[in-house]
Parts: C-alpha cells; sequence; structure tokens
C-alpha cells in the first residue's frame, strides 16, 4: 500500500491556509490550502485528488499593466530516505487547474488547463492560471486535480512531495 500526501511550499503559517509569496509583484498574492492526503493506492495504479482551493489577490487597484501569471511546480514524491525503488518522480505526477470556481472585481482570467484532457506533467514549471486584463483589487479561486501514476516496483511507504504554486 502507497500512501501520498502532499505539502505546499514552505510560507508563513495561518490556521487553514498557507500565504505564498514568492513573486516580486508587490500587491499580488497567492494563497493554498495546507497538507492534503491523497490516499492510498498500489504500484502500478493511479490516485486523483484535489489539491483544495487556491486563490490569487491582486490588490494593486488600477495599475499598468494589470496582469499576473501564477505557476506550479513540483518536487519528486519519496519515501524513507529515497532512491529507484522509493522514489515517485514529478514526470508521473499531471495537474490541471480546472475553470475558475470564484472570482470577484472582474477582470480576464485564463485557466491553464481547464479539464483532465489538458492535464500537464509537473517536470517542469507550468502555468497553472493567468489575468491578461482587467482591474486590480479582485481575486480568483481554482480547485486544481493531481494524478499520480505510481510506479511498478516502487516498494509500500507513505511517500511525500512538494507542489509549488506562486505568481508574479
Amino acid at each position: 500500500m502507497i500512501i501520498i500526501l502532499v505539502t505546499p511550499a514552505p510560507a508563513d503559517a495561518a490556521p487553514s491556509l498557507r500565504t505564498v509569496r514568492l513573486a516580486k509583484t508587490v500587491g499580488v498574492d497567492i494563497i493554498v490550502s495546507p497538507s492534503v492526503n491523497l490516499g492510498s493506492g498500489f504500484a502500478g495504479g493511479t490516485l486523483t485528488g484535489q489539491l483544495g482551493p487556491v486563490e490569487v489577490r491582486d490588490s494593486r487597484g488600477p495599475v499598468n499593466p494589470n496582469t499576473w501569471v501564477a505557476t506550479v511546480s513540483a518536487t519528486a514524491f519519496v519515501t524513507g530516505a529515497g532512491g529507484a525503488q522509493r522514489t515517485i518522480p514529478n514526470s508521473r505526477i499531471s495537474y490541471w487547474s480546472g475553470p475558475v470556481t470564484r472570482s470577484t472585481g472582474g477582470g480576464v482570467l485564463v485557466p491553464g488547463q481547464p479539464t483532465a484532457a489538458q492535464a500537464v506533467t509537473l517536470d517542469v514549471t507550468r502555468q497553472a492560471f493567468r489575468k491578461t486584463a482587467g482591474n486590480g483589487n479582485n481575486m480568483v479561486f481554482w480547485m486544481p486535480t493531481i494524478r499520480i501514476a505510481i510506479p511498478t516496483g516502487i516498494v509500500a511507504g507513505t511517500y511525500r512531495g512538494t507542489i509549488t504554486h506562486s505568481v508574479a
């Protein structure tokens, strides 16, 4: 049995959400859910689950340009000391943002991968969402999903990895 735990990138701790400011864009923040347990599966199987809501808050007001891009990346998932049979590489982790689940303040908001058919692997940094036009002082929420293709021959254990969302 393989158990998958996902943790957000390190950030200031909050009771239920974590705010991550990895970008140099002042007035734009991204807020992610705390750790999530995707459940358990078997070698050669697949686990799919939602990461919880992701929110971008743009409080810059009427500045130009008033756009941003949210990106996502992942580490490999490992158990114990890692190694060939104790690692799920990030090339086996797929992500799709899904559509906007809620927004305020307007703007043109574009999901990176609206459906599972557009899922991308997280072996490189990918675009998760973007704002291409509109005013400041707005928020957008989406509920990303990840799918982990568990390699065959992997040992049982609790695998931990990090999904990082950032905005600039």
